[in-house]
């Protein structure tokens, strides 16, 4: 690929700003509602960003904890962990840090003085890369974006978020607020002060995850494609949560409207035989006006026809619902039923299909056990 990957800032804080308090320990903001939030964000990304007072306070291992997440980017030919990334100007890093030595590739950004201080600190436990006299942002995402990163994930500490911020190189912003105030004199904050770009933010979503607010912040407009390959992805791992059958598909759908979700479900949520966007639509009133500007996210291409009785196929159901558009991974092969038209109907009656093949291999994932030819 070409180009720099897009930068996604994240960051748990209190009600009062802060990442922490001055304690030893590292105060524990997240519940965990957010920490598999946060897992499903870095599994979804290509590579992890912290900075080096970040590795050293809190020795993160910056790993995707979900088996059937770690499954799922295997499955869709990507390393079972993002890439892991810290930026350091001093070169001060031990070599006993967690990070080294768990799952995944490690690389260091730094600058002359940092890399003369690290000698053969990290000789066989990261690359080493020199980005001059200083730090320089834009290089770093310059040589990711050579590196073939697409998404990366910044998960802080306060110098990194207020450098990625003031240079204006940050995409996307989500901040999980825990409903507590920290109150100390010197507690780190989510930023400092600094020469920010002088612009509102775009507040696309706002989420309860536990007893935490989640809110979405785009700093530039998030492109249609970037957003559908976003929910689909939601979508895929929710498939991943099927009870696993040898007779039926594990799929996934998420119901979206103005930007947010407003429906999930997966195959054999509530009973053996319902379907992901059964599941999803199941939740919603009929009447609910968002549904006719609403899009329906579904690994699979939505069923044309059914074997049980008494149960219309999703696409009549999607139909019935005034869903104008549907984004799916891939179509549905004839192992169960043949000659699957639930995108021809669809289309047929007005829908608007849209089709992400390049996301189809995470899709199958959870259904090699089937026959897919």
């Amino acid at each position: 690929m070409s180009g720099r990957p897009y930068v996604l800032l994240s960051a748990a804080m209190s009600l009062d700003g802060h990442l922490d308090d001055v304690g030893p320990e590292r105060l524990r903001l997240s519940d965990a509602a957010d920490f598999d939030r946060v897992d499903r964000v870095r599994a979804e990304s290509d590579a992890i960003l912290v900075g080096a007072q970040t590795l050293r306070r809190d020795d993160p291992r910056l790993l995707v904890a979900d088996q059937a997440r770690r499954a799922a980017r295997v499955a869709a030919g990507k390393p079972e962990h993002p890439l892991k990334v810290t930026v350091t100007a001093t070169g001060r890093l031990d070599a006993g840090l967690r990070v080294w030595h768990q799952g995944g590739a490690k690389l260091v950004y730094t600058t002359a003085a940092g890399a003369a201080a690290l000698g053969d600190t990290l000789t066989g436990l990261a690359e080493v890369v020199v980005l001059g006299e200083t730090i320089d942002l834009g290089a770093l995402l310059d040589d990711l974006g050579a590196r073939g990163v697409e998404r990366l994930m910044v998960e802080g500490g306060t110098r990194v978020h207020t450098a990625f911020l003031a240079a204006d190189l940050a995409d996307e912003l989500q901040l999980a607020v825990a409903p507590l105030l920290v109150g100390a004199a010197g507690a780190p904050r989510f930023v400092d002060p600094a020469d920010f770009p002088d612009r509102r933010l775009t507040l696309a979503e706002v989420s309860r995850v536990g007893d935490m607010a989640v809110l979405r912040y785009l700093l530039r407009p998030e492109s249609a494609v970037e957003r559908d390959r976003r929910f689909l992805r939601r979508a895929i791992e929710l498939a991943h949560a099927s009870p696993p059958s040898p007779t039926a598909f594990s799929v996934g759908a998420v119901i979206v409207a103005d930007g947010a979700e407003i429906a999930t479900g997966y195959s054999r949520e509530t009973d053996p035989k319902v379907h992901a966007e059964e599941a999803a639509l199941n939740k919603l009133d009929p009447r609910d006006p968002r549904l006719s500007r609403a899009t329906i996210y579904s690994t699979l291409e939505p069923c044309s026809q059914r074997a049980t009785a008494g149960r219309p196929p999703c696409t009549d159901r999607i139909l019935a619902a005034g869903i104008p558009r549907v984004v799916i991974a891939w179509r549905e092969p004839s192992t169960f039923v043949v000659n699957c038209v639930g995108v021809e109907k669809l289309r047929e009656h007005g829908v608007d299909v849209v089709e992400l093949p390049e996301l189809a291999e995470a899709a199958t994932a959870m259904n090699r056990h089937l026959d897919l030819s």
